[in-house]
């Protein structure tokens, strides 16, 4: 096995990693993360001779002893809680490392066994069994899983889903500090050209670094100096864009990140900067920033028939889009977060209308009507027409949003999994409030293969192929991962079907006999006789 040999110092101190070269890139974090004795909070940097950061994973260049690598911790967080997986890696457990493993492990028995043995079966049960255990005794303190009652409810819980909604104060200030420290170093340019890729891996990167990474794509499409906007007005708006996404398993911040890094890429592989002016690129990339600001987790259709607040207040009518919308500008209302704060009234007026529509259109149930008309202008589409624009910067955003399968699968499918706890949460809730229960987000009728077969080939396809038609340059980056991704698919669907089969089969039992028992008569006393059944 080809292995690749890395030199670095850390505090002055050398050391050398070695890896195979295609070892999982949260190995090779781990391994320099060992190296430096950093916590699971820390957040590591390595820097190349010129002084340039640059990105720990398996694609390092091999170097010498006399061209080091400067790693350096350069924040950490001492008074955090442990959370998820965090409190995993304290106790001792890699559990991301664990997962991959696991899922490689499970993928390569369906491969070739096309099913899954039963011991298999036998054991997620007994880990779940386990984890609803965990979860019920939260006051166990030999496992650090202490809750001080007298705190209320807006203490962390150790367990994702049993966050508070909203961010906290100290949450929040903690990732801000982290930000600011880090916004003023240079991000490599190795970095930069991978951020402009479909194929990014989010995963890598903390809250912090990934407003970092926005930053830097207000700064390479040339928006700080074309619109004349104060990096550290900058700054604010990113931080209360971070601070108003909330702990949900899906449409968090980590979401927003990949949505505004799939239109920051669509943007340069489509070479749009030469067919549209900066400011329809600024609407874009804003309204991908700010397209699900204060989700909560639960869809429109529950927010009707629950009644919500905020569907009493938009009238029914896409009440989470026009909620994202308000919460936006009300970020942008405060001076201090305002980046649109030195354009002209006409150019403020003109982006607001712009990001309102964008943000809008990301209501599914306006899909078809918006796929529709791009499709009618599509043969005499024309980039100086502004209804054309309009309409292609809706389907730009539509495609970001929901581009998840266009990424490389080991960063698509744990998206997938965030996506179904959220969808799980909504139905479970609408059965405990006696609601209608949304079909496709119903954990008794779902699963993962079969929620996203239908979703491929007649969403995702379609709205892909007529963008594809517009920037053929796009096949190869959207439209061949999204037919892997539905051939993955499809292949694990059958192999459950099989498993279903099989299963039922093993279970059969013959029933036992109905017919009524002949009765024992009785002997004569003194004499036992068996009876013959």
């Amino acid at each position: 096995m080809a292995t690749k040999i890395i030199y670095f110092t850390v505090n002055g101190r050398p050391e050398q990693a070695e890896f195979p070269t295609d070892c999982p890139a949260q190995d090779v974090k781990d391994l320099f993360r060992a190296a430096a004795e950093a916590g699971p909070h820390d957040i590591l940097k390595l820097y190349n001779t010129k002084g340039n950061i640059i990105n720990i994973s398996p694609q390092l260049a091999p170097n010498s002893p006399q061209s080091c690598y400067k790693l350096e911790v350069v924040a950490a967080d001492c008074n955090s809680e442990l959370l998820g997986s965090e409190l995993a890696v304290a106790l001792g457990f890699d559990l991301s490392s664990m997962e991959k493993r696991l899922q490689s492990l499970e993928k390569k028995i369906l491969t070739e066994a096309a099913e899954t043995p039963a011991i298999v079966y036998e054991m997620k049960r007994q880990v779940e069994s386990f984890r609803e255990k965990l979860e019920s005794v939260e006051h166990l303190s030999w496992l650090g899983l202490f809750k001080d009652m007298s705190e209320g409810t807006h203490k962390p819980s150790p367990f994702y889903h049993k966050r508070t909604l909203r961010k906290t104060r100290e949450e929040c200030e903690h990732v801000r500090e982290k930000f600011l420290q880090m916004s003023s170093l240079e991000v490599s340019e190795k970095v930069r050209q991978y951020l402009k890729t479909p194929t990014f891996d989010n995963w890598q990167w903390e809250d912090a670094e990934i407003m970092v990474l926005l930053q830097v794509m207000y700064t390479d499409l040339d928006f700080i100096s074309t619109f004349n906007i104060e990096l550290d007005v900058l700054q604010q708006f990113l931080y209360e864009v971070y601070r108003r996404y909330n702990n949900i398993p899906f449409h968090n911040f980590k979401h927003c990140f990949c949505v505004t890094q799939m239109m920051y890429g669509l943007i340069w592989l489509t070479d749009l900067k030469s067919k549209i002016d900066s400011i329809d690129l600024l609407i874009m990339l804003t309204s991908a920033v700010c397209h699900d600001l204060d989700h909560t987790g639960y869809n429109n259709a529950y927010q009707i028939n629950a009644r919500t607040e905020l569907a009493m207040r938009y009238n029914d009518i896409s009440p989470l889009e026009n909620h994202h919308c308000a919460v936006a500008f009300e970020i942008l209302e405060n001076n201090e977060s305002n980046i649109f704060r030195n354009l002209s009234t006409e150019h403020y007026k003109r982006i607001r209308e712009g990001i309102i529509k964008c943000i809008l259109a990301t209501d599914m149930t306006r899909h078809t009507d918006i796929l529709n008309k791009f499709k009618t202008i599509l043969p005499v589409f024309d980039f100086s027409n502004k209804d054309h624009r309009d309409v292609l910067m809706m389907i730009m955003i539509k495609v970001s949003d929901i581009s998840n399968e266009a990424r490389p699968m080991d960063v698509a499918e744990p998206w997938l999994d965030c996506l179904l706890q959220e969808f799980f949460n909504q139905s479970d809730m609408e059965k405990l409030e006696g609601l209608p229960v949304t079909p496709f987000m119903d954990r008794d009728k779902v699963t993962k293969p079969s929620s996203q077969t239908g979703f491929i080939r007649f969403v995702l396809f379609p709205l892909f192929i007529e963008l594809a038609n517009l920037f053929p340059c796009l096949e190869q980056h959207i439209i061949d991962p999204v037919q892997k991704a539905l051939d993955y698919y499809t292949e694990m669907e059958k192999a459950l079907e099989r498993e279903k089969q099989n299963r039922a089969m093993s279970e059969k039992v013959v029933k036992p006999s109905t017919s009524k028992e002949p009765e024992a008569h009785p002997e004569p006393s003194g004499t036992t006789k068996p009876v013959n059944l």
